[in-house]
């Protein structure tokens, strides 16, 4: 097809909301300190913080409402939330900073130690069949955080923000590069330098999953989180098994501590069925269990209301949000 009728069908497809988003995508786990948080809340105070999360904290990625098909462990925290802190931030506060300004009973953060798989295509995992895996295990990938130069991260923050339609034309990076305060020749040999360093994702137009689309279809119905409780030393192993298999979204060593009955390996399917969705995740348990890997404990934590956004990373957001919210940012150090 001609470059400009796919420029004008994207931008298109992004004014409706049949595409989310379209950015360069990061590896963030690698450039800032990040953790799922779970959240018990008073009863009638979710959906306010529901709406603080989604719509005052710009380090707050994933905010999902979830429950269990019934009352079993952790299943009283309600709100989930990926929180990712900058680098010389202590995430910890920052989240003592959002139980206290949410009112929260209390958290749980679950930094994640390892990472097992991460892609998307809800589309194309219509009609797996379960079990369905990859003939090789997944590589674990480490989450140590990569420092940056001043430079990197002028052109890192440029980079990573998302394009409005009016954005997607031919020369697609020149503006970003006078927005780093750069020219594009230096522009570009920076992000190759990034790339290098193993923090560069994939650039990609993002499906509206969740929400109806423009259209009137619904990509995805039921967001499921997997949780299993395998023997400690034995963490990597499951990641690498749970993570071959072509249904899973995310698959991630956590550590759920008590809160969770000592879950320490979690992953994220996507279905339009839920019998679909148990179905694989039976298949998956089945598979651990022949691979001599047992666990002792495992739940389902099922999505409903959702929204999802990119964390923002850049050290100096998060001393302007401090300055905002009337807090010294030295206070927030590690």
């Amino acid at each position: 097809m001609a470059l400009e009728t796919v420029l004008e069908r994207i931008a298109g497809m992004l004014r409706a909301g049949t595409i989310r988003r379209v950015r360069q995508t990061l590896m963030a786990t690698n450039l800032a300190r990040g953790a799922l948080c779970a959240w018990e809340l008073p009863s009638g105070s979710l959906d306010a913080a529901f709406e603080y999360m989604v719509r005052e904290d710009p380090f707050s990625g994933h905010v999902v409402i979830r429950t269990t098909d019934s009352n079993s462990v952790g299943s009283s925290y309600r709100l989930w939330t990926t929180l990712k802190v900058p680098q010389g931030f202590s995430l910890l506060k920052h989240a003592e900073f959002l139980r206290a300004k949410v009112g929260a009973v209390r958290f749980r953060a679950m930094p994640a130690r390892m990472l097992f798989t991460l892609g998307v295509g809800h589309v194309r995992r219509r009609g797996l069949e379960p079990g369905s895996r990859s003939e090789v295990l997944a590589d674990p990938l480490d989450t140590a955080v990569v420092q940056l130069s001043d430079e990197e991260w002028r052109v890192l923050t440029a980079l990573k923000r998302e394009f409005a339609p009016e954005e997607i034309v031919r020369d697609l990076w020149r503006g970003r590069a006078a927005e780093a305060g750069v020219d594009l020749q230096t522009f570009c040999h920076v992000a190759r330098a990034l790339n290098a360093k193993k923090v560069i994702g994939r650039f990609s137009t993002f499906l509206e999953h969740v929400k109806v689309t423009a259209g009137g279809e619904r990509v995805t119905r039921y967001n499921a989180l997997f949780h299993w409780a395998v023997p400690a030393g034995r963490e990597i192993d499951a990641g690498r098994e749970v993570g071959r298999h072509h249904v899973i979204t995310h698959a991630y060593w956590r550590e759920g501590g008590p809160e969770f009955h000592g879950v320490n390996v979690m992953a994220v399917a996507h279905g339009t069925e839920k019998a679909v969705v148990l179905a694989h995740k039976a298949a998956i348990d089945a598979h651990l269990r022949e691979a001599g890997i047992a666990f002792w404990y495992t739940n389902v934590f099922w999505g409903g209301r959702s929204e999802i956004k990119p964390s923002e990373i850049a050290p100096e957001a998060y001393v302007a949000f401090c300055r905002a919210n009337g807090i010294d940012p030295e206070t927030m150090r590690e």
